[in-house]
């Protein structure tokens, strides 16, 4: 929940703010919300494969499927992005905004280890 929430927050934001904060056309501003929401996706991944411990980067190089997973989904997201706009309906990005989305995901490491702050009684027979 508390993922969604910060995400939909941000979403919305660039939904509605974007062009002013960032400068951006409509069309560029469209992409930066399809990027920054994939790639919220992509860093909630970390979050979701270790439920319950905070380091979510413990024994993270060892997992070779889910490393692959990660640079698959992002080499294919640059691709959308970049080389198949006129498919995609997208806009190329600069580095300003990439560094934007990929800010914005960042996000998602500190949100998921506070919410793993929160105490959670066990109900177990």
């Amino acid at each position: 929940a508390a993922q969604a929430a910060f995400q939909i927050s941000v979403l919305l934001a660039l939904q509605y703010r974007g062009q002013d904060l960032f400068g951006t056309d409509e069309k560029a501003n469209g992409t930066m919300i399809f990027n920054a929401f994939v790639l919220c996706q992509v860093f909630n991944e970390f979050n979701a494969r270790e439920i319950e411990k905070k380091n979510v980067f413990s024994g993270v190089l060892k997992n070779r499927m889910f490393l692959g997973v990660i640079a698959v989904t992002l080499v294919l997201q640059l691709v959308m992005v970049e080389v198949l706009t006129m498919f995609t309906g997208t806009k190329r990005l600069g580095l300003e905004q990439w560094g934007v989305c990929l800010a914005i995901a960042a996000v998602s490491w500190p949100v998921g280890w506070a919410v793993k702050l929160i105490p959670v009684p066990d109900h177990r027979p």
